[in-house]
């Protein structure tokens, strides 16, 4: 019997149990050159399979010459097209080639080649894998408080223990991990994650492997991508409901009604993901369908929610699939590349309600990494709910609106435009302001603002009071303010050709208007106006006498007096007080008088 095995065999170690087990002994075992060639070419971008396939070569030679079993390599090279088309079947193709060509039977776990095979008149025995309960070598390392394992090659094993907020590096042992320890534990992975229904391997890449294997979120990495042979294996401590937040009323009611755009924000292992795991089952308790795209798929979720990756290793294709499916919630965990935001706002334009999971120091860093990737005004449809976790608990809650106004410390009403307002959610308090400013989008802390502008008014007042200690300072921006002072001290501040006010401004960095000082008008007061030989009295009532007025003529002040002990206030006639007072009269203008 002459027996043709496929790679599928060779990687999953089939064919070296039935040759162990004696299940083959009258055989001539023959290796296609395909695939040698291609567990060669998997090797040399240091993928697992393809070392896993050429030791698993390497032992069935043993057991044969052990055996006394004819083992021999035959077929055609794969041509360099041929490998970069393996994907598309050329490589099987081959090999199929070689079985028919040597009359023998394929063994081949790969369903589709074992169709094709028969479909060619091919004799194949197809061998499905068995799931099995593999041991895995690194859980003995786990304890119920250990989030996270770290073996390296050289170097004692690690472990994160606690609970976040708390975490503490613990050496697990003082002898440092060998390479073939390290290897094992590899290949036990692997083993499981292709035999067991909850184990996926999610990302595969030249020196670099990712896998889920149940809640254990684990990454290889190999030279050249590392230095060494390096495991990292993650999994969540704890599983919350929504309710173990102790979230505010207010919030909770935000999320079941008005929160459609809900940004997850923090810094890696505050407690993104498992907040957004329990979102996730708050919204299937609230009746709504919920998926979710993520790479790997590490979210602690229930049956009712599907976890989609990329599709053809395109999170793009998963969206056209899952507008399809028409969800009322996606989570998206985690967006990282420029294409996930892309992605993000597409679906939540297009009427998703979307949980984003980001890496952000602050909550206002999570909102400035969709700034320049969206439009400015779009961001408050995209993003409308934004939670800070740390250590593992909800700190902060920003809420987005837009608005067309002035924004905070600009003056002139010729400078309002579309404003992104970024508010603490509980108290309402504008915190940030998100505008255009010339070709730039500028994110400005609004009490950053307030405080500047503040700290210039100081400094100005501080100034301009040695010259009138009455003056007043109004700041139109933080390079521009104007100082009023009274007619009488205004040449004194500009100075001999505008020398002191020049000197001010150089001293303060900011340019100074002045402007003569208008009283303020008070409490208007009844008066009547009567002429008496070379003046204009104006009377008033008794509880005026004394009091300090000011006289106004069309909204334009006239001058400034003392009500006298007999309730008046003389005016000369040949003033030009007195004159205006007579014009007023004369031609019916409004005069008004206010105490002070």
């Amino acid at each position: 019997m002459k027996i043709v095995p496929d790679t599928s065999i060779v990687i999953n170690g089939k064919l070296t149990e039935y040759l162990q087990s004696d299940e083959l002994k009258e055989c001539e075992v023959i290796i296609p050159l395909a695939v040698v060639d291609e567990l060669q070419a998997q090797a040399s971008k240091k993928r697992e399979p393809g070392f896993i396939g050429l030791n698993e070569l390497k032992r069935i030679r043993e057991i044969c010459a052990e055996k006394n079993i004819p083992i021999r390599f035959s077929g055609e090279r794969p041509s360099l097209e041929d490998i970069k088309l393996a994907r598309s079947g050329r490589i099987d193709a081959l090999i199929r080639d070689v079985a028919k060509n040597e009359g023998a039977t394929l063994l081949t776990s790969d369903y589709v080649q074992a169709l094709v095979a028969e479909a060619e008149g091919i004799p194949v025995h197809y061998i499905s894998v068995e799931p099995k309960k593999l041991e895995l070598l690194f859980e003995k390392y786990f304890t119920p408080d250990t989030l996270s394992l770290h073996l390296k090659e050289g170097a004692p094993p690690m472990a994160k223990v606690g609970k976040p907020g708390s975490l503490t590096l613990v050496k697990l042992r003082n002898e440092p991990s060998s390479q073939q320890e390290i290897s094992e534990i590899i290949n036990g992975i692997i083993e499981a994650a292709r035999s067991r229904e909850d184990g996926s391997i999610e990302i595969v890449r030249s020196g670099a492997l990712v896998i889920q294997l149940g809640p254990y979120r684990i990454a290889i990495a190999r030279p050249p991508f590392s230095d060494g042979l390096e495991v990292t294996i993650v999994r969540p401590i704890v599983k919350l409901t929504l309710e173990d937040y102790h979230l505010s009323q207010k919030l909770i009611e935000r999320l079941k009604s008005r929160a459609e755009g809900i940004l997850i924000a923090g810094q890696p292992g505050s407690g993104k993901t498992t907040f957004a795991s329990s979102l996730a089952e708050f919204y299937v308790r609230q009746g709504k369908i919920v998926k979710t795209l993520e790479s790997p798929r590490d979210l602690q979720v229930g049956p009712e929610v599907t976890q989609y990756g990329p599709l053809e290793g395109d999170f793009e294709k998963t969206a056209e699939i899952l507008l399809l499916v028409r969800p009322d919630y996606t989570v998206f965990d985690e967006i990282r590349k420029e294409r996930d935001f892309q992605i993000f706002a597409d679906m939540r334009l297009a009427g998703v309600g979307m949980i984003g999971v980001v890496h952000a120091s602050n909550t206002v860093d999570a909102i400035q990494r969709f700034i320049g990737r969206v439009e400015l005004g779009m961001i408050p449809h995209i993003i409308d709910t934004v939670i800070f976790l740390k250590d593992g608990e909800v700190k902060q809650v920003y809420e987005l609106s837009l608005t067309v106004k002035v924004p905070t410390g600009m003056v002139e009403a010729d400078l309002a435009r579309p404003v992104v307002e970024v508010r603490d959610f509980e108290t309402g308090r504008l915190e940030y302001e998100i505008y255009t400013f010339g070709d730039e989008n500028v994110i400005v802390a609004v009490s950053d603002v307030k405080r500047k502008l503040s700290n210039i008014r100081d400094r100005i007042l501080a100034a301009a009071s040695r010259f009138d200690p009455e003056a007043q300072v109004e700041v139109i921006s933080t390079d521009r303010a104007i100082v009023r002072v009274s007619s009488e001290n205004i040449p004194r501040l500009i100075g001999r050709r505008g020398e002191t006010i020049k000197k001010l401004e150089e001293d303060l960095g900011i340019r100074l208007d002045v402007e003569p000082l208008t009283p303020t008008m008070g409490e208007e007061v009844q008066f009547k106006v009567v002429e008496s030989g070379k003046t204009v009295d104006i009377l008033f009532d008794e509880n005026i006498i004394g009091k300090t007025v000011n006289i106004y003529v069309d909204g334009e002040h006239l001058l400034t007096a003392v009500v006298g002990k007999k309730g008046k206030v003389k005016v000369s006639k040949y003033s030009s007080s007195g004159k205006a007072l007579m014009g007023a009269l004369t031609t019916g203008k409004k005069i008004k008088i206010f105490k002070m």
